[in-house]
């Protein structure tokens, strides 16, 4: 049995039934393991949910930063980070519904170590949106307040999303490129 499978079994059942329903005998069964060999592999649930945590970020920071470091304007660049991260969270809705749901389920020890990682993650969005009010192309008095109304959107979109629905992830992320960056208002020509 590897790490690997194991992670990606919490994953899975961390996504349906939430981290505090499930036990480490689920984990334990969907892998086909006694829960006491589980802990050859893993210390403990919390272990499993901050590795899950930590390499949902990594997919994202990858991901996000290639968009951040290309030679882009920053509304093409800001396009382009929310397209590749709301196919990142569909093409990923178990692993994304553990970082955005579950992060809240880490005791403090392992909280202090996963918050500077949420943060990098965060200040590349900031990044972004910093360059766009720097090249006057945007309009905020507040770039940290403005990522957090941007993923705040972006994020609740894995409670509703479905693949099979008439749009897709990236049909999504451009109408709420359109909306944010231009708003609900229709403007005078």
């Amino acid at each position: 049995m590897s790490r690997e499978k194991i992670l990606d079994a919490a994953a899975k059942i961390f996504g349906e039934n939430g981290y505090h329903a499930t036990s480490m005998q689920d984990i334990a069964e969907a892998v086909q393991l006694k829960k006491g060999s589980l802990y050859h592999h893993v210390s403990s649930k919390q272990e499993i949910l901050f590795t899950l945590l930590e390499q949902a970020l990594d997919l994202l920071i990858e991901r996000i930063e290639e968009v951040s470091l290309q030679d882009l304007s920053p509304e093409i660049k800001l396009k382009q980070a929310m397209k590749v991260y709301l196919n990142i969270l569909t093409e990923n809705k178990e692993l994304s519904s553990v970082l955005l749901l579950e992060q809240r389920s880490l005791n403090s020890q392992y909280q202090i170590a996963h918050i500077p990682h949420r943060d990098q993650f965060e200040k590349i969005w900031r990044g972004i949106i910093s360059e766009g009010l720097t090249a006057g192309q945007f309009n905020s008095t507040d770039p940290a307040q403005a990522t957090r109304y941007l993923l705040g959107t972006l994020n609740w979109t894995i409670t509703w999303y479905n693949p099979d629905g008439p749009l897709t992830s990236a049909e999504i992320a451009g109408q709420y490129a359109n909306l944010f960056l231009h708003g609900l208002l229709k403007r005078k020509e």
